[in-house]
């Protein structure tokens, strides 16, 4: 779904103008942007957790010609999914059981 369907689907559900949800998505992008900038991380309940990470400097290596290069320390925002989404979303595992083999 993108933006315009997301916006119309509020819109339609709430009865609001598009011009309202739009707005209100835009509120919740300076919130979240400024949450991430104050304390590293911002949760929408039941959905996702946005967290500000570290990445340490480390050596990676060209793919085209095997040369090894130095990758620098970069900050990155990580998503992290709510259990409920995910449990809704994804089909349960089933869990396998282990084998029982005897050993000599």
């Amino acid at each position: 779904m993108g933006k315009t369907a997301l916006f119309a689907h509020f819109a339609d559900e709430f009865d609001l103008p598009r011009t309202t949800v739009r707005k209100i998505f835009d509120e919740l992008q300076t919130l979240s942007e400024k949450e991430l900038k104050k304390s590293g991380e911002f949760t929408l309940p039941g959905m996702v957790k946005l967290v500000v990470q570290k990445r340490k400097a480390r050596m990676g290596r060209n793919p085209a010609t095997g040369e090894a290069i130095k990758i620098p320390a970069k900050t990155v925002v990580k998503a992290r999914i709510a259990k409920p989404l995910k449990d809704s979303v994804l089909p349960k595992s089933r869990t396998r059981a282990r084998s029982t083999r005897a050993t000599k």
